[in-house]
């Protein structure tokens, strides 16, 4: 009881903080009115963050002018002010503090890894097939039930676990289920990987109002190169969708696969700006992955383009120059987050059957949800395996234990009798990891390079 004040008045300091400095901020510089927001929410997260962040996050508002001080003052003013303060005391205070320090502990006591994020699949159904989305091959087969979500996010939730990623199939096919989670579980931060199609005004309003989901449009770069992926047409319906949600003042973020085919579009001013125009503030960005018995090795990156990628993207994001737009690069910022972040370090999968994946692109398991708990699916053997072989590469440009470590997924899988997850066609870790063999071998000494280079102390 104790502890359930505590946190009840901690959030609502929390919150009290951060609507103060958004609605302040809808008629002042945000950057002006920042250095408060920093301290109150540094003397509540202290000990969770690090010391430099609060540094650099003094150093950003001490320059009203700065790049990401007029992207924070951009993001406010064109944002519903509920929606933002809901979204960021969700993934902030609940997900960010409370939720990981409880994840940290439960982590501690089950001796198992207990991930901040779960990333789960309400369907299989898309109406779209697009080359390199691990959806594509799934058809219209499978999905988890109401009842099902909402079980693991209660489970979810006395684990300390405060964020839920959804993808599929196509979420938004699900979108009155997901609305129905959002009303129910108000302490959560939602999020969806969409193709943008079924967004309309109707849902657009419903985001409002819960306040704690937000999307990521699926882009591929400009219309002739989006639309050979994604299918004619597809280009203009996620703009649409941005605009929508622009004219609704909903921020989002897009979800961009790259390949040896689109990297520099998808990175370059030209579409970076157009991206900025219609309202988006984030961007994901994954590497492509040769999965499915079908899949091509013709999409992987050279060493050359990857190492273009791992620079561009910290430049689009840098202090200074880049974007006003926050890029995340799933495969190239290992190095942030001390090497892979899968089979519940950080993040895990539960697919539309329900079976509890250590990671979206590694479709491997021996636990099912709609038969064990959550914590019972966390600690299956192939996730003690992760737990205990993490990381499973000191150079942590080298962080998968399938892309740039493919001996290592082989001998994880059978080691521990996982069996393919796969929905279309089983495929064996041999297979897979096979893709995946000249693409290491090459990128090793280019990563070992850059690693070296960066980090003098190193031994790798």
């Amino acid at each position: 009881m104790q502890n359930k004040l505590i946190h009840g008045a901690e959030r609502k300091a929390f919150q009290t903080i951060l609507d103060k400095f958004i609605a302040k901020s809808q008629t002042e510089n945000a950057a002006e009115v920042a250095n408060e927001l920093i301290g109150s929410v540094e003397k509540i997260m202290k000990g969770t963050w690090q010391d430099s962040s609060f540094t650099m996050l003094r150093g950003v508002a001490a320059d009203p002018n700065s790049k990401w001080a007029r992207f924070t003052d951009r993001l406010i003013k064109n944002s519903d002010p509920h929606m933002l303060s809901t979204f960021l005391l969700n993934a902030g205070y609940e997900g960010g503090f409370r939720g990981y320090q409880t994840a940290q502990e439960m982590s501690q006591k089950y001796r198992c890894n207990i991930p901040w994020i779960v990333l789960m699949d309400p369907t299989s159904a898309c109406n779209m097939h697009c080359t390199g989305c691990w959806a594509a091959e799934y058809g219209h087969k499978q999905n988890l039930s109401y009842e099902v979500m909402d079980r693991i996010i209660t489970e979810g939730k006395q684990l300390g676990i405060h964020a839920y990623l959804l993808t599929g199939g196509e979420p938004l096919v699900r979108k009155k289920d997901i609305i129905r989670l959002c009303e129910k579980h108000q302490d959560v931060a939602f999020h969806a990987f969409t193709n943008g199609t079924l967004i309309d005004d109707d849902f657009c309003r419903e985001m409002l109002r819960v306040g704690n989901f937000m999307v990521s449009v699926s882009v591929e770069g400009f219309e002739e190169a989006n639309d050979g992926r994604r299918g004619e047409g597809h280009f203009e319906k996620a703009i649409h969708a941005m605009e929508r949600m622009q004219s609704y003042k909903i921020p989002f973020g897009v979800s961009i696969c790259y390949t040896s085919k689109n990297y520099q579009v998808v990175t370059s001013d030209e579409f970076l700006d157009m991206l900025i125009g219609k309202g988006c503030v984030f961007a994901w960005y994954f590497h492509y992955m040769p999965v499915g018995m079908n899949a091509s090795t013709d999409l992987l990156l050279t060493p050359e383009q990857r190492t273009y990628m791992k620079n561009r993207v910290r430049e689009i994001r840098g202090l200074e120059g880049g974007k006003e737009i926050f890029a995340i690069d799933f495969q190239n910022d290992g190095e942030f987050v001390h090497g892979c972040i899968a089979g519940g370090r950080l993040y895990c999968h539960i697919n539309s059957a329900g079976d509890v994946e250590p990671c979206v692109f590694i479709h491997y398991s021996g636990a099912n949800i709609n038969e064990k708990s959550l914590l019972d699916c966390l600690r299956q053997p192939l996730f003690m395996k992760y737990h205990e072989g993490q990381p499973f590469n000191e150079n942590h440009l080298r962080p998968c234990p399938m892309l740039e470590n493919p001996e290592i997924l082989q001998k994880l899988v059978e080691e521990t009798g996982a069996k393919s997850t796969d929905l279309e066609a089983p495929e064996s870790a041999e297979h897979l990891c096979g893709k995946c063999v000249e693409y290491a071998k090459n990128w090793a000494p280019v990563a070992d390079q850059l690693w070296n280079a960066d980090h003098p102390d190193s031994k790798v």
